[in-house]
């Protein structure tokens, strides 16, 4: 699968990602719900389909997932982010060690602050932020940034000079998004033209696009601004089905 990098953080993503978070809160997900072994060899048989970079969050359940899975195909060999929900220093701070434990690794490569709601996050979240950037330059993390559920916490991102990297809601569809597709991707753009490194989740509007899947993440794909796309799998078949459309996408079946 063709590999990408995440804007100027130049970390090497695979254009798609596995999400670990469907229906994910409060320490699980429907991935989790196939047990530490079930989801950990899914990843495993994704990796080997080329997909090398692995979503996850602390309120997902599936950090000690993704560790088990690292063990089967060499954690130099993927690419991992996490998210934390904590908006204080002390708290940012005491996670990221945490999820070093659990994630049984010595660096994770992303950390996002998760579900931002607000368009005065970088004001409320100042300790947060440096707490992300000490783990940064202490090389227990290689790059921050934000996942939003917001627009006008989206629209900030984009201001930022703090923000490396966002998780972004968009399909055409319009479904479980900040604002109207063309908005989000007016944001976008201006992302992309700050070195703001993009990846896409709800590309298939969190199923409400599934019968058109293919089209859903060839659009999404379509978008300059776009580096990866998050998607979550519970199946083999379902692995199969959007390495195929991602490598169609791009050439490697063409």
């Amino acid at each position: 699968m063709e590999k990408g990098t995440l804007g100027n953080a130049g970390i090497a993503v695979s254009k798609l990602c596995f999400g670990t978070g469907t229906d994910g809160w409060a320490g699980k997900s429907d991935q989790t719900a196939l047990g530490l072994d079930g989801l950990a060899d899914l990843l495993a048989y994704a990796y080997d389909r080329g997909v090398s970079f692995w979503d996850t969050a602390d309120q997902y359940g599936s950090h000690p997932h993704i560790a088990r899975a690292c063990n089967i195909v060499g954690r130099e060999n993927v690419t991992i982010v996490s998210k934390t929900t904590s908006r204080d220093y002390e708290g940012v701070k005491s996670d990221i060690d945490r999820f070093l434990v659990e994630l049984e690794t010595d660096v994770i490569d992303i950390v996002l602050m998760h579900c931002l709601t607000s368009d005065d996050w970088p004001q409320e979240c100042r300790g947060a932020m440096d707490a992300l950037s000490e783990a940064r330059e202490a090389g227990k993390i290689r790059a921050h940034g934000v996942s939003c559920h917001d627009y006008g916490a989206f629209e900030e991102a984009a201001r930022s000079d703090w923000v490396e990297v966002v998780l972004a809601r968009i399909n055409y569809g319009g479904h479980h998004m900040d604002s109207t597709p063309e908005n989000v991707i007016r944001v976008l753009e201006r992302m992309d033209e700050a070195g703001i490194g993009v990846f896409g989740m709800k590309v298939v509007g969190a199923g409400k696009l599934g019968h058109d899947a293919r089209n859903a993440i060839h659009y999404v794909l379509d978008l300059p601004a776009i580096d990866s796309i998050t998607i979550g799998m519970t199946s083999r078949q379902q692995v199969d089905e959007n390495v195929g459309w991602v490598e169609e996408h791009t050439g490697v079946l063409a």
